[in-house]
């Protein structure tokens, strides 16, 4: 009797362009939004307190629904739904802000996305990993992230078109075309994924602890080298607040309002291009000695904008920040993901999701509160000064793990 075929598993490329497809329009929607954000607000007599607190309160959101729907993740077989669902509602209220005549108004529609944010990263960095061998994480999470900002470049040079022609609120209708677009390729593109559809691959160090710990890498229990990297994460998160805060300190400087969309067209580029060779090499060489340096980074470009020496300099600075992105974002989640056992990558991308959320709630309050009461430059210090402290104990947690 001929032997049954196997079941055929979706396409690893297949699903891996989907979701960056997907990224890439979401962000296109997103960026075009974000980065007018403080000028609109500025026009309903709100300032950076007020920026605070909606971030605050927006991050904080997101940080519980990421925590449960990491979570959620590692008990459904159907995670499919829940990423849909998560890029539907938030393309969906980004509209809304078009017709807002008062910040509270701001607030709760950030509310809203934020959340649906929040429900759909787990699941979707879970596909993703279920999608390639374990030594392609870095690369995989790269693309990604490479084509998700290539939409952040899309959407503020829109914006910029949209700002000289038409006006702010413009800008929000228009990313609707965009944010539709997205929600149709997640419904079409992407695949939904088994837990046992990731191809085996040799482990390496960092996660030989971690499939020893259970029978066929099926362990509950997190390990101690996943705690150290959450530890120096989210003391890098308590000096990382809102991007906004960059832009209202360009503007503070001299940058004009109409070119704000600018400042994330420079950093998205260089964010772009080295998203996925960042991701690369670190499927080769340590993620945490990456990571470190992506700290470092964002250390000198806060202590720039801190001192504000001149607006070509924080223009400068601007560009250099999208290497500490690149350099962080796809390389902590391969990381976290490889440090824990198959059966909870849901979870172990929760708590990071959370973890970091919360600091950020944190950190957005703090830089607000400190530039209203010590001036513009202190919270960017205190930002650089966090940054350099995590990534010291990021190499630590480099060599406890190995211990």
């Amino acid at each position: 009797m001929p032997e049954r075929p196997p079941e055929p598993q979706p396409s690893t490329s297949r699903n891996i362009y989907a979701f960056g497809i997907t990224s890439f329009l979401n962000d296109t929607a997103t960026e075009m939004a974000y980065w007018v954000l403080p000028a609109f607000l500025a026009s309903l007599g709100a300032g950076p307190a007020q920026l605070g607190l909606i971030e605050g309160i927006a991050e904080s959101v997101a940080s519980f629904a990421k925590l449960f729907s990491g979570y959620l993740t590692d008990r459904i077989d159907r995670r499919k739904p829940v990423v849909v669902a998560g890029y539907a509602v938030a393309n969906a209220v980004k509209p809304l802000l078009a017709m807002v005549t008062a910040w509270p108004q701001i607030l709760l529609i950030r509310f809203a996305d934020r959340l649906a944010k929040g429900v759909r990263g787990a699941p979707r960095d879970v596909m993703v990993a279920d999608s390639v061998p374990k030594n392609r994480l870095g690369s995989a999470y790269g693309l990604i992230q490479s084509m998700d900002s290539a939409g952040a470049i899309a959407g503020p040079l829109v914006a910029l078109v949209l700002l000289a022609r038409f006006g702010i609120r413009s800008v929000f209708w228009a990313a609707a075309i965009p944010g539709a677009l997205c929600v149709l390729v997640a419904m079409i593109g992407i695949r939904e994924t088994k837990r046992s559809s990731a191809k085996p691959d040799s482990e390496s160090k960092e996660t030989s602890a971690a499939s020893s710990a259970g029978k066929n890498g099926k362990s509950s229990k997190l390990p101690a080298s996943f705690y150290f990297v959450i530890v120096a994460v989210s003391l890098f998160s308590l000096g990382n607040s809102s991007d906004m805060f960059l832009v209202l300190r360009a503007q503070n400087v001299g940058i004009r309002v109409a070119l704000a969309p600018l400042l994330g067209l420079v950093f998205n580029i260089t964010y772009t291009l080295a998203s996925w060779p960042a991701g690369w090499f670190s499927d080769r060489i340590s993620r945490r000695l990456l990571a470190s340096a992506g700290y470092v980074i964002f250390a000198a470009v806060y202590f720039i904008f801190g001192r504000a020496p001149s607006t070509l300099a924080v223009w400068i600075a601007m560009a250099v920040y999208g290497f500490y992105y690149a350099l962080t974002q796809p390389v902590l989640k391969a990381l976290v993901v490889e440090s824990v056992g198959d059966a909870v990558r849901g979870r172990a991308l929760g708590i990071y999701f959370f973890v970091t959320s919360v600091a950020t709630l944190a950190a957005s309050l703090i830089t607000g509160e400190l530039w209203k009461h010590y001036g513009a430059a202190i919270p960017f210090y205190f930002s650089a000064g966090m940054a350099l402290l995590a990534a010291g104990l990021l190499q630590g947690a480099r060599r406890g793990s190995e211990v």
